[in-house]
């Protein structure tokens, strides 16, 4: 780290062009790159801090969000630290005897400055969010900045209990996106979206985090994944790139007597999760060394060969075959309630033997058919098991719906399949949204609906299996050959990952049981790629373990599945004594956890994080 360290006493600003540390050479700054719009700051100390916004595990904790004192007007802080409530529970598990804050994690509050902004990465139409988490205690002489990107389709915050629970109780700064998705999502009758902010504007006054195209007499909800028509998958790497360049200018703005902040002298690391590990592992391929690690948990990331098929691919295929192969199995994780489901998924085995798509003279033998398909294309039982909670929360087809649209480069009212999105009535019919409803979306909603009073609008909703004819069409576009697939394939082919730099750390972490985003698709074939090409990637495997740490709350899972983050945190850890000279990068292995059982708390000898 020393080498990297040259500390001037230079004033800086955002946007001004900095002067190289005295003595050295002037070094080419990456950061003169991007253009940064509706820049702001606010501080976070006493009631409020920057990892928990004040809530501490117990509100955390709590099953109600923190209240709106205006439910149709929020003030931008009561929008902040719902979003931090809400995203910290959609990805970790803080129940009781779950271990978090006590076994692993750190919940102490961090008083510090946020600086955020948007940016936009070459071509594209709409920006992504970026912001940077500065702690009080940051170091000048260490310099250490975590860079992550949100999992899933999550907005801002959709990395903290991630990047922000290792890195800022340690002092690091850490720099987030959106990577081009998020929850800014636009009410189209309306006319309304969110602000910089969070609050809520009309897109004719402008400066909106997201501003589509409107076709007249338009109603329901645009979001940007999904109606961006820039295909943002395709640019994770850039948008995380481009949140470290703007963390690099902030801390010249927040600490002008330490300036400059640059690649050279300041050490990066890249973590993410899901979608995000996705995102990390695609800025460890771009040129130059501005990164100095990698860490990705259960990334979706797709490579040639090796076994590496699309989320897309399999997506589609699990919302057809999964609700009638999991009939094939026993003692699937509660919930669903099999009993409740069980005939909506008898109806899918029929459904799928009048397509030809299953073999068998009744449901036992269909579903025998379709688990043997699944089973034959690369998923594992375990992978299977654990999508039980995918089918049961219909979310294979909301996110083949939002993915399709933005692969096609789809924009609203395009969807080859006709999917919409907008507020409902309880019939599944569309309405216009509340004032309140709208207000909550930015803090409340995961970034891909169903959620936050959001609901997916399919117009070929009929008995009796009553998804199907829309799951045919999106499964068309990836396996079928007319203009439309050709789009949505062409921007699938766009989202393809390449080896990361020669001679940077990669550590890669995944469940065994990813019902998800299965590692046999995802992490499996990168991790052997890159190994093909040379590169240093490090891979841990963990059995008993899920997509979701957030859904261990729910007790049958927390007694079959241990949590993810515990082991990103581990290679965070590994990955910085590495770094400082101080031990290898981690081997590669195949963690054998222990299942805690019912009522029964987690443990150390559960997680069997293997030893330094």
């Amino acid at each position: 780290m020393i080498g990297k360290l040259c500390v001037a006493a230079v004033a800086g600003g955002l946007v001004a062009g900095l002067a190289a540390c005295a003595g050295a050479p002037r070094a080419k700054r990456a950061v003169e790159a991007t253009v940064f719009t509706a820049q702001q700051h606010s501080e976070h100390r006493g009631q409020d801090d920057l990892l928990t916004a004040g809530l501490g595990l117990d509100g955390l904790r709590a099953m109600a969000p923190p209240a709106f004192a205006n439910p149709e007007r929020p003030t931008a802080a009561e929008l902040r630290r719902r979003a931090v409530w809400s995203n910290w529970r959609g990805i970790a598990d803080l129940a009781p005897g779950g271990g978090y804050g006590e076994l692993f994690g750190n919940l102490a509050a961090v008083p510090g400055r946020e600086f955020g902004a948007y940016a936009r990465v070459p071509g594209a139409t709409q920006p992504h969010r970026v912001l940077l988490q500065l702690p009080d205690a940051f170091d000048a002489k260490k310099r250490c900045l975590v860079v992550a990107a949100s999992s899933g389709s999550r907005g801002i915050y959709g990395a903290i209990a991630v990047a922000g629970a290792w890195g800022l109780p340690k002092g690091c700064a850490v720099a987030y996106t959106d990577k081009g998705a998020g929850t800014d999502y636009v009410d189209l009758g309306a006319g309304t979206g969110a602000r910089a902010d969070g609050t809520r504007g009309t897109l004719a006054e402008g400066g909106l985090a997201f501003a589509p195209e409107v076709p007249a007499g338009a109603t329901g909800v645009a979001f940007k994944h999904a109606h961006s028509k820039d295909n943002p998958e395709a640019d994770w790497g850039l948008h995380v790139k481009q949140a470290a360049e703007f963390a690099l200018r902030a801390l010249d703005d927040a600490l002008p007597g330490e300036a400059p902040f640059t690649f050279a002298n300041t050490r990066v690391i890249a973590v993410g999760i899901s979608n995000g590990g996705g995102a990390v592992l695609r800025a460890a391929e771009l040129e130059g060394a501005w990164l100095d690690a990698v860490v990705a948990g259960e990334p979706n990331v797709l490579v040639e060969g090796h076994g590496g098929r699309s989320l897309y691919d399999y997506t589609t295929e699990a919302a057809l075959l999964m609700p009638c192969a999991q009939l094939h199995l026993q003692g699937l994780p509660q919930p669903p309630l099999t009993a409740q489901v069980a005939p909506l998924w008898a109806a899918r085995c029929a459904s799928l033997k009048t397509a030809g798509l299953v073999d068998g003279d009744d449901a036992a033998a269909q579903a025998k058919s379709a688990f043997e398909r699944m089973r034959a294309g690369g998923w594992s039982e375990g992978a299977i098991r654990a999508g039980v909670l995918s089918t049961g929360f219909d979310l294979w087809r909301a996110v083949a719906a939002t993915y399709a649209s933005a692969y096609g480069r789809y924009g609203v009212g395009e969807h080859p399949c006709g999917f919409a999105f907008s507020a409902q009535n309880p019939d599944f019919t569309p309405r216009a949204a509340t004032a309140t409803e709208q207000a909550a979306w930015w803090s409340d909603a995961s970034g891909i609906p169903p959620g936050a009073g959001v609901g997916l609008v399919d117009a070929t909703l009929a008995p009796p299996d009553f998804t199907l004819a829309g799951l045919q069409c999106l499964r068309a576009l990836s396996t079928g050959a007319g203009e439309d697939a050709r789009r949505v394939q062409a921007g699938i082919a766009a989202t393809r990952a390449a080896p990361p730099r020669a001679g940077l750390p990669v550590v890669v972490i995944h469940g065994a049981d990813d019902g998800l985003v299965p590692m046999a698709f995802s992490s499996v074939p990168y991790v052997a790629a890159a190994k093909a090409a040379g590169r240093d990637v490090r891979f841990w495997q963990v059995a008993n373990a899920q997509h979701f740490d957030g859904f261990l709350g729910l007790p049958d899972y927390a007694a079959r599945y241990v949590p993810l983050l515990p082991y990103v945190y581990a290679a965070l850890d590994r990955v910085t004594a590495h770094l400082d000279g101080d031990g290898a990068l981690p081997a590669d292995a195949s963690i054998a956890t222990t299942p805690r059982g019912a009522g029964q708390p987690l443990e150390a000898r559960h997680l069997a994080i293997p030893a330094r």
